[in-house]
C-alpha cells in the first residue's frame, strides 16, 4: 500500500475483533509517530499505551456516556493515548505548537496503524483531568487525544470531503473566499 492508498483509505473505526495486537505492530506505530516532525525538533509527544483491562476501564470513566466512540474505546484491544509536553514546545502568533506537534505525530499513528491492517479513531471528547489522575499523568502534559487499536470490526464508507477547487488557492485569495 502506497502512502497514497494509506491516506485515501484510512477511516475511523469503531467496532473491533476480539483479536490481539501483536506487540511488535504496536512498536511499529510508535516508531511511525516517533518520526513525525515537529517544532523545533523538541519532540513534545509521550504515548501512553494502554493493554491492561483495568486501565483502559479506568479511561472509559473520563469519556462521556453519550460519546459514541466510548465503545470503540471499551471494544478494542489496545488505546494509545497521545499527550505533550507544553515545555518542549513554544507559542507562535498565539498558537500552541504542542498541540500541532502532537497532532502530526498522532496522525502518523493512525495512518501506520492503517497500513498494518489496524484501526484507529482519534478520540477528542473526554475529561482530561479525569483521565490524568486515573492514569497518574503528571503536570504539565496535556492529554491531546486517544485512540483505540484494533483489528476492525467494519469497514466504514468514505466520508464526503470538500472539492479541491472550494480549499486550495493558487497566489491570491478568492473576493468570495
Amino acid at each position: 500500500m502506497d502512502i497514497f492508498e494509506v491516506i485515501r483509505d484510512r477511516r475511523s473505526i469503531r467496532k473491533y475483533k476480539d483479536i490481539p495486537v501483536a506487540p511488535e505492530q504496536i512498536e511499529q506505530i510508535l516508531d511511525a509517530a516517533r518520526l513525525a516532525p515537529s517544532w523545533k525538533n523538541m519532540q513534545c509527544w509521550r504515548f501512553l499505551v494502554l493493554r491492561d483491562p483495568a486501565r483502559r476501564a479506568a479511561l472509559l470513566e473520563a469519556i462521556p456516556d453519550d460519546n459514541p466512540g466510548k465503545k470503540a474505546v471499551a471494544a478494542a484491544p489496545v488505546t494509545i493515548l497521545v499527550c505533550a509536553d507544553p515545555r518542549e514546545s513554544d507559542v507562535e502568533n498565539g498558537i500552541p505548537y504542542y498541540v500541532a506537534d502532537a497532532a502530526i505525530a498522532f496522525e502518523h499513528l493512525c495512518l501506520a496503524a492503517h497500513a498494518l491492517g489496524l484501526g484507529t479513531c482519534w478520540m477528542g471528547w473526554y475529561d482530561e483531568a479525569k483521565i490524568k489522575q486515573a492514569l497518574a499523568i503528571p503536570e504539565p502534559l496535556r492529554v491531546v487525544g486517544f485512540t483505540p487499536l484494533g483489528v476492525p470490526d467494519q469497514e466504514p464508507k468514505p466520508r464526503p470531503r470538500k472539492e479541491l477547487k472550494d480549499i486550495a488557492y493558487f497566489d491570491t485569495w478568492p473576493a468570495n473566499g
